[in-house]
This record gives structure tokens, C-alpha cells and sequence, in this order.
């Protein structure tokens, strides 16, 4: 993949492992948008990175992601690259959890149907596009499931299923198609302090710039490179002593 001279979009841009890979691409001489629901995230973000352009979308809503695509094919007609990076984790027990059924809808929305929808509202404008890109973040708990956060599990083996399906059907077209597969990366995804024990933001985001470079189509890091060639007794395994130090 090329990394320079590009137009990226990275939804969940404005923290996180998003806003790791939209500095790097800027470095890397790319215009990058990055969209997200907290104007004061994304006024933050641009305050460090005034390169940046930032565009408020609640992901969650089929007409905002519409009305996205629809900026972006005025604004940005050399929009090449989509990375789909936004995410949720809701942690739960489905016997005793007090949630509401919208607010698993909202995981399932950020996590699943809007890469899917925007995927499916961008790709025939990538296609007519030099080192056009879809790259899905999906997850380490694509392959192994955490007992804890099922829906989020769900969401990122689908994903890892539509890249797959994905890459196949784009290849024809010129669109290449790339996952990214975290382990646990130091970030709120789930809320603050959650994730302390995991890699550094900044040395994941570097490993998928160095995997991009190399053209590598699936991109894990640490304990997510094994996930992605181990036999189902393998995953198995592993699920099961993942099980057994996350409390459910």
C-alpha cells in the first residue's frame, strides 16, 4: 500500500488507536479526515493536529452516515482510503447486566453497521480511485471470544468475516482490502483505566504503519499475530484461559 500523497477517512479519529494512525499519515504527507460524535474531542484533536479535518457524525444514525458520504463526494472527490476504526465494548452478564436493549444496539451500530454502510456507500467512488483502500479495525477478540463483552466479540468476528468477503469481491475492482487486528492497545475503548495492562497506543499504531507498508492484508501485533493462523482446538484453547482471568 502506498503511504503517502492519499485522502484517508478514519472514523473514531479524534482519540485512540484513530487518532495514533491519523498523525501518522499526516507525517506521511496524506490529507486525513477524521470524523467522530464529540465536537470536543474533535476540537482537541485538531488543536494538536491543525492539519486535520474534522467532520461530526453520530455513526449510530443510517442518515448521518448518508449525509457523510454525501460531504465527502463533494468536499473530498479524491477520497481514496476508508479506514473503519470506530468502536464501542460494553462489558456484561447477560443474567444479571442492567442494560437496555439501545444501548446494545448502539455497540452493535458503531462496531458492525457502520463500516458495513459505509463500505457499501463509498466503494464504487473508490474503485475509480489510484491505491483505493477499505481497512476494517477488527480485533484479537475476532478469533477469540471474551465471555465478558459477547456483543463486542460478535461484532468484530463479523467484521473479520466481511473483510474476508470483502477483499474477494473489491479485488477485481482495484480496491484493496485490509485488516487490522489489535490485541488489547492501551485506549478507552471500554472506559477509562480498562485497558492499562495493554500495548502502548503508540507502538501498535506504528507496527500497522510498518504492516501497511509491507502490503501485509491482515495486520495484528503481540499476542494477535498467532490468532490469525491457529487451529480451532487452538483458539479454543486459548478462549477458554482468556475465560478464566476476565470475571463475567
Amino acid at each position: 500500500m502506498q503511504l503517502s500523497g492519499n485522502t484517508v477517512l478514519i472514523t473514531g479519529g479524534s482519540d485512540g488507536i484513530g487518532l495514533a494512525l491519523a498523525k501518522r499519515f499526516l507525517t506521511m504527507g496524506n490529507k486525513v479526515i477524521i470524523c467522530g460524535r464529540q465536537e470536543e474531542k474533535l476540537e482537541d484533536a485538531q488543536r494538536y493536529h491543525p492539519e486535520l479535518i474534522t467532520r461530526i457524525c453520530n455513526l449510530t444514525q443510517e442518515e448521518e452516515r448518508t449525509s457523510l458520504a454525501a460531504w465527502l463526494n463533494e468536499a473530498f472527490p479524491d477520497l481514496n482510503i476508508l479506514i473503519n476504526n470506530a468502536g464501542i465494548q460494553n462489558r456484561m452478564n447477560i443474567l444479571t447486566s442492567e442494560y437496555q436493549w439501545r444501548d446494545l444496539q448502539q455497540e452493535i451500530a458503531v462496531n458492525l453497521e457502520a463500516p458495513l454502510h459505509l463500505s457499501f456507500l463509498l466503494a464504487k467512488r473508490l474503485s475509480q480511485k489510484r491505491n483505493a483502500s477499505i481497512i476494517n479495525v477488527s480485533s484479537a477478540l475476532a478469533f477469540i471470544s471474551m465471555a465478558a463483552a459477547p456483543i463486542y466479540c460478535a461484532t468484530k468476528a463479523a467484521i473479520h468475516s466481511f473483510s474476508i468477503s470483502l477483499r474477494a469481491q473489491l479485488a477485481s475492482a482495484g480496491i484493496e482490502v485490509i485488516e487490522i487486528v489489535p490485541p488489547m492497545v492501551q485506549t478507552d475503548l471500554c472506559a477509562p483505566g480498562v485497558h492499562i495492562a495493554g500495548i502502548p497506543v503508540d507502538e501498535f499504531a506504528d507496527a500497522v504503519m510498518l504492516g501497511l507498508g509491507e502490503g501485509k492484508k491482515e495486520i495484528g501485533y503481540s499476542y494477535s499475530i498467532p490468532l490469525l493462523s491457529m487451529s480451532r482446538e487452538e483458539l479454543d484453547k486459548a478462549t477458554g484461559q482468556l475465560n478464566a482471568k476476565v470475571p463475567y
